[in-house]
């Protein structure tokens, strides 16, 4: 039975979710002058926010683009990232008197530290009356779907709620520790919206133990790659670990990649391997294979890759064929990870509500007035470097507009 004596009155609007989108959403909602109470089952709010860019928070990329991101419909994400750009987001930013630099690829990071944007974040809704709880588990949002004016009931620790909007702000199923579960997609289904599959993306890959073998010792060692998996291809460092590769090369092609697919590595990126070879052939004649290569890649990683079918010797010795066939190895090295660390170490979570009833420039549903979804629990998943933020914010700002 709902117990009546704990109704919370005199709200407009409820978020659920107090990380990127669901406090943009709110501090956004709260200037047009909307009672907003946003609620999070985590002890404390924005910890994905916290976490994010080894600590200083890659908050948006200057050069986002629709073409940044995946989802089942391409076209999904352009409204409401043409209507709140990176400039905008940026000047919020300035004003806060947030310091930031550019890392590289348009990526920016604050100065020192992002407690600073969730503060930011923070002192915005504060502005405006919003009120965050936290600690606060919901155990359930009903609504009459016979009576289109009838308000969502929420049944929480917090009391219950009735309240004519309800937003959907609560991420992905990324980083299971920091308290993500699959709350968003429940409710989502509860009123007739499909899931598209979710997968961790943006994700370390994992190795069987006959591969890790091969690249035994190279632990923390690091290569400037293009890597490549289904026509897509990143060039970005990427990180041999004590599991697998890891490091942002590897990250942004696991959005791509699916189990029992190759990936293909390119190690010599800023050359033309057999055009260099070569080279090098005719102008050092003496000088062992893993020598030359030992000019552009770590020596342990070049020892590995001799290890792998590549034969060390002179370079007078090689035959043409010989070196085509290097050069080969070198510019299309291909493996078939075992598959990923999955959610656990994932940065976000492709896949989600299927954006095919939610509208592209609100994002209310169009099976049920007033709810709302925005964020990583839509099925738009950004590329490494700050999209996802942007879309946090886009996502929160088209829907806190109209709540």
């Amino acid at each position: 039975m709902v117990d009546r004596g704990a109704l919370v009155m005199g709200i407009d609007v409820v978020v659920i979710g107090a990380g990127a989108a669901g406090l943009m959403c709110a501090a956004i909602a709260g200037k047009r002058g909307r009672r907003v109470l946003v609620l999070d089952h985590a002890n404390k709010v924005g910890k994905k926010i916290l976490m994010s860019g080894g600590g200083r928070c890659n908050f948006t990329n200057t050069v986002t683009d629709p073409d940044d991101f995946v989802s089942e419909n391409a076209h999904f994400c352009k409204s409401a990232l043409s209507r709140y750009t990176p400039w905008d987001f940026i000047d919020l930013v300035e004003r806060h008197g947030i310091a930031y630099h550019e890392k590289k690829l348009g990526q920016l990071f604050c100065d020192n530290s992002s407690k600073d944007i969730l503060g930011m974040l923070l002192t915005e809704c504060e502005r405006v009356d919003v009120e965050i709880k936290t600690h606060c588990k919901i155990t359930s949002i009903t609504k009459s779907l016979t009576d289109p004016d009838a308000p969502f009931v929420i049944n929480s620790s917090s009391g219950v709620i009735e309240v004519k909007k309800v937003v959907i702000a609560t991420g992905g199923l990324s980083i299971p520790t920091m308290g993500a579960t699959g709350f968003g997609y429940q409710i989502a289904e509860q009123f007739g919206h499909e899931i598209v599959a979710t997968e961790a993306a943006l994700v370390p890959f994992t190795l069987s133990k006959e591969q890790l073998q091969a690249f035994d010792g190279l632990s923390g060692v690091s290569a400037n790659v293009v890597v490549s998996c289904e026509n897509q291809s990143f060039r970005e460092a990427m990180l041999f670990t004590h599991r697998g590769f890891s490091g942002p090369a590897m990250l942004q092609i696991s959005t791509y990649w699916k189990p029992g697919k190759n990936i293909t590595i390119n190690w010599l990126p800023d050359i033309d391997a057999l055009v260099y070879l070569q080279e090098q052939q005719e102008a050092k004649p003496n000088t062992e294979l893993k020598t030359i290569l030992s000019e552009h890649l770590s020596k342990r990683l070049v020892l590995s890759l001799m290890g792998g079918g590549i034969e060390n010797k002179s370079m007078r010795q090689y035959t043409i064929q010989q070196i085509e066939a290097i050069a080969q190895k070198l510019s299309c090295w291909e493996i078939m990870p075992a598959g990923t660390e999955g959610y656990r170490t994932a940065e976000v979570t492709i896949g989600g509500v299927s954006t095919n009833k939610i509208s592209s420039k609100t994002f209310e549903s169009q099976n049920v007035s007033g709810l709302f979804f925005i964020g990583e629990v839509v099925d738009v998943t950004g590329h490494l470097g700050g999209f996802n933020f942007q879309w946090a914010w886009a996502s929160g700002v088209a829907a806190g507009q109209v709540v």
